[in-house]
C-alpha cells in the first residue's frame, strides 16, 4: 500500500466545515483548542461571519484543526502509516503533526503564532496574489523577473500544478500583472482573496517571528517521510525549512511528482474541500486520487485502500 496523504492550506475554510468532527471529537475541537487560541474556534468555524474565518489569524488555526481530526480518524481506520506526505503551505504544518514532529498542542500553538506574524507582516504594506492560468513556471519566471528590472515587486509564490502558477507582489503589480495577463503570454490572471504576498520577501518580518517561536517548542524526527514546500523533498530539518517557507515559493507539483517518483501510487487529500486531490490529478496523471473531508469519506477511502 504505497499511499500519500495530503493536506490543503488556507484558502480551503468555508463556514460549517467540518461539523462532523467538531461533533465527533469535542476532546479535541472543543475547550482544549479555545483553551489554546484565546477564542472559540468551534464557535467561529460553526457560525462564522465568514469575514472573521477568512482572516489569516483564524483561517490557519480552523483548517489545522478540521484536517488534523480528520487525519486521525482516517489513520485509526487504516491502521497503518502512509508511505509519505505532504501539506501546501500551512498544510505542511498538519503533515507534519501527523508524522509525530509536533503534538496537536504545539502545533496548534505554532500555526496560531504563524497565522498572527503572517498577518501582521501582510499589515506593513499593500500587497496581495494571483493565480496565473494557462502558463507554465518558465513563462511565469520571465514575467516576474522583468517587472523586477522595472522595479517592480513581484515573484512567483506557488508552483500548484501543470498550467497553474500563483505570483505574489504589491498591490500595484498584482494590479498591472490582472490587466495585461494575455499580452504577457498568460491566459489570464486572477486574483486571489488573500490578506497579502505570501511566500515572498513580504514575509521576512513574520519568518524571524515563526523562528523564534520554532526555536522555543520542541520538534522530534518525522516518523514518515513529509515532503516539503521549499525543496520538494522529504523534510531533514523541519525548523529551518518552515522558516525558508514564509519567503519561498511552494512547490507543491514538484513534490507530487516526487512521492510518485518514490513509489506512491494513491494520493489522499485529507480536509476541507479537495484542493489538493484537484492539484493531484493534474499532476501525476497515473496515480489514484482519494479524497476526506467528512468523516463519512473515511469507510470508502480505507476500502480503495485495503485492496491495493
Amino acid at each position: 500500500m504505497t499511499y500519500a496523504v495530503l493536506f490543503p492550506g488556507q484558502g480551503s475554510q468555508f463556514v460549517g466545515m467540518g461539523a462532523d468532527v467538531f461533533e465527533a471529537r469535542p476532546d479535541l475541537l472543543g475547550d482544549r483548542t479555545a483553551a489554546i487560541l484565546g477564542w472559540p474556534l468551534a464557535g467561529v468555524v460553526a457560525d462564522g461571519p465568514e469575514a472573521e474565518l477568512v482572516r489569516t489569524d483564524r483561517a490557519q488555526p480552523a483548517l489545522f484543526t478540521v484536517a488534523f481530526a480528520l487525519w486521525q480518524s482516517l489513520a485509526d481506520a487504516v491502521g497503518r502509516p502512509p508511505t509519505a506526505a505532504a501539506g501546501h503551505s500551512l498544510g505542511e504544518y498538519t503533515a507534519l503533526a501527523a508524522a509525530g514532529t509536533f503534538d496537536f498542542d504545539t502545533a496548534l500553538r505554532v500555526v496560531a503564532e504563524r497565522g498572527r506574524a503572517m498577518a501582521d507582516a501582510a499589515g506593513l504594506a499593500a500587497s496581495g496574489m494571483a493565480a496565473l492560468l494557462g502558463a507554465d513556471i518558465e513563462v511565469a519566471e520571465r514575467i516576474v523577473a522583468d517587472r523586477r528590472e522595472a522595479r517592480g515587486r513581484i515573484w512567483v509564490a506557488n508552483i500548484n500544478a501543470p498550467g497553474q502558477v500563483v505570483v505574489a507582489g504589491s498591490e500595484a503589480d498584482i494590479d498591472w500583472l490582472v490587466a495585461n495577463a494575455r499580452d504577457l503570454g498568460a491566459r489570464r490572471a486572477v486574483r486571489l482573496k488573500v490578506a497579502g504576498a505570501f511566500h515572498t520577501p513580504y514575509m521576512e518580518p513574520a519568518a524571524t517571528v515563526l523562528a523564534a517561536v520554532l526555536d522555543s517548542v520542541p520538534i522530534a524526527a518525522t516518523s514518515f517521510p513529509v515532503y516539503a514546500n521549499v525543496s520538494a523533498e522529504p523534510i531533514v530539518d523541519p525548523r529551518q525549512q518552515l522558516v525558508e517557507q514564509l519567503t519561498a515559493p511552494v512547490r507543491f507539483a514538484e513534490s507530487l511528482r516526487h512521492m510518485a517518483r518514490d513509489g506512491v501510487t494513491t494520493f489522499v487529500h485529507v480536509g476541507p474541500g479537495d484542493v489538493t486531490a484537484g492539484l493531484a490529478k493534474r499532476s501525476v496523471a497515473d496515480a489514484e486520487v482519494l479524497t476526506v473531508s467528512t468523516l463519512a469519506d473515511v469507510p470508502n477511502v480505507v476500502a480503495r485502500l485495503s485492496v491495493q
